[in-house]
């Protein structure tokens, strides 16, 4: 297959060395993170948490925007996207690391990693996620696991981590040989940060404790305990390149929930993801503050998810983001709970889930339910309830689906929070920039621009 470098540069052997070149590069990705839920956990960090002080990426001196837009669509997928932001090409929806005429193209992460950088890169989702692939792999379809993680094996990288890897089993569910595919390129495969120290090698796949949940590390708000934590990720990402490759390296950080929450439509989700990727972002600045004439940290997003509005018909010229703070479970977990408590032999009582809706949600307790929004939600109930000892479980699970999905509606419409779609948006997207170069990223762009962008800073010719 015929190769195309990236932005139409030649690569160069070795990096220029102009003043302001900068070491460390952080590449910051709220995955669906739109301007929308930014904004919204601006407001939660004000209004309930007391702080008025900004995001730390609001912090930073260049605030700008970029477009993200495929060349297939005017919605992007997350495999354009990802493609666009590492590569600095379009290309079609499903599509990674190729353009649209199904060349190869090769990512900024690469680039850098050829010319003696190290390479780091940490998300909240699985590793051969469309975000992190984009910066290692080249496949027609974002589905085709087994060839990511292969192209993630022969990467070289010093570090990749996030949830689990979803190509170790062929069509039969038997496993296949990606897993000795690491073995061989001598990268050591642990699970959880208290097994670094037990690495073999020196490039590391860092693979959650969760084995069952395989698409992301767990929510933020549910706090689940022992796995793997974007900040946490973060922290061993930036130590391990560090002992590694202390004189220049590259880590690309991806909030990748914050795009599961907004699918989702799960406002306090999101908002809790966004605050989490902006703690990761924090971790970058910290370094910067140590290294500020060697560092650069450029903050965006691949899309926007949900179509998230601050404001709806309900309250009209008002939003209630305090509302939010009563939900302790995020709508995925709380349907993983339902379908629990549905194979169970227990009686499912609805004054009972009512109490539960209560305490684990807020509705009832701090969040108003008129008459005729819980005569809908009983009936949602009784739907479920009526078809649990049925043979259709295809009925049961939209019924369970509806049941949660209006329960999760009725806290965003009571906070004032709106959603147009539980897919992707058109809209522009947040740019942050802070560091060697930032002003680089000051003027409205295409996503696209952003990695040449970094090319041009680092002086790739």
């Amino acid at each position: 297959m015929r190769l195309r470098i990236s932005f139409s540069l030649i690569l160069c052997c070795v990096i220029s060395t102009f003043a302001g070149t900068p070491k460390y590069i952080f590449y910051c990705i709220g995955d669906g993170m739109g301007m929308s839920a930014v904004t919204l956990a601006q407001d939660y960090k004000r209004m309930v948490l007391g702080n008025d002080s900004l995001l730390q990426m609001m912090q930073f001196p260049v605030a700008s925007a970029a477009f993200t837009h495929s060349s297939s669509s005017p919605v992007t997928d997350s495999a354009a996207a990802g493609t666009a932001l590492a590569t600095g090409y379009k290309t079609k929806n499903s599509m990674l690391g190729m353009d649209s005429d199904t060349m190869q193209v090769v990512s900024i992460a690469k680039q850098l990693h050829d010319i003696g950088y190290g390479v780091g890169l940490v998300t909240t989702v699985a590793p051969d996620d469309a975000t992190p692939g984009a910066f290692y792999a080249h496949v027609p379809n974002r589905g085709m696991f087994y060839e990511i993680g292969k192209s993630a094996a022969e990467s070289g990288y010093e570090f990749i981590a996030g949830a689990n890897l979803r190509g170790t089993k062929d069509a039969d569910g038997n496993l296949n040989d990606l897993l000795d595919l690491f073995e061989r390129n001598r990268v050591s495969v642990v699970r959880g940060l208290d097994k670094l120290s037990d690495a073999e090698y020196s490039k590391i796949l860092l693979l959650n404790t969760d084995t069952i949940h395989v698409n992301d590390v767990g929510y933020a708000l549910d706090s689940v305990p022992g796995v793997l934590t974007l900040t946490g990720m973060t922290q061993a990402c930036l130590q391990h390149l560090l002992n590694n490759k202390p004189e220049q390296f590259f880590m690309m950080i991806e909030g990748g929930s914050i795009d599961h929450g907004a699918h989702a439509n799960d406002a306090a989700t999101v908002v809790k993801e966004t605050l989490n990727f902006d703690n990761a972002v924090k971790i970058a600045y910290d370094f910067y503050k140590q290294h500020p004439e060697e560092t650069l940290i450029v903050v965006t997003a691949d899309h926007e998810t949900g179509g998230l509005a601050l404001g709806n018909r309900r309250l009209g010229y008002n939003i209630k983001p305090e509302l939010l703070q009563y939900q302790k479970l995020s709508k995925d977990r709380f349907y993983d709970e339902l379908k629990s408590l549905a194979r169970s032999r227990m009686v499912l009582d609805y004054d009972d889930m009512k109490s539960y809706i209560s305490e684990n949600i807020g509705l009832f307790s701090h969040i108003p339910v008129q008459e005729t929004e819980e005569a809908k939600l009983k009936e949602a109930f009784d739907k479920m309830v009526a078809l649990r000892n049925g043979d259709d479980t295809k009925a049961l699970y939209w019924a369970a689906v509806e049941f949660v999905d209006y329960i999760y509606a009725l806290v965003s419409q009571e906070s004032g929070i709106g959603w147009t779609t539980g897919a992707h948006t058109g809209s522009v997207v947040p740019v942050y920039a802070v560091g060697v170069g930032a002003d680089e990223f000051a003027a409205l762009q295409d996503n696209t621009d952003i990695p040449k962008k970094i090319a041009r800073i680092v002086g790739l010719k």
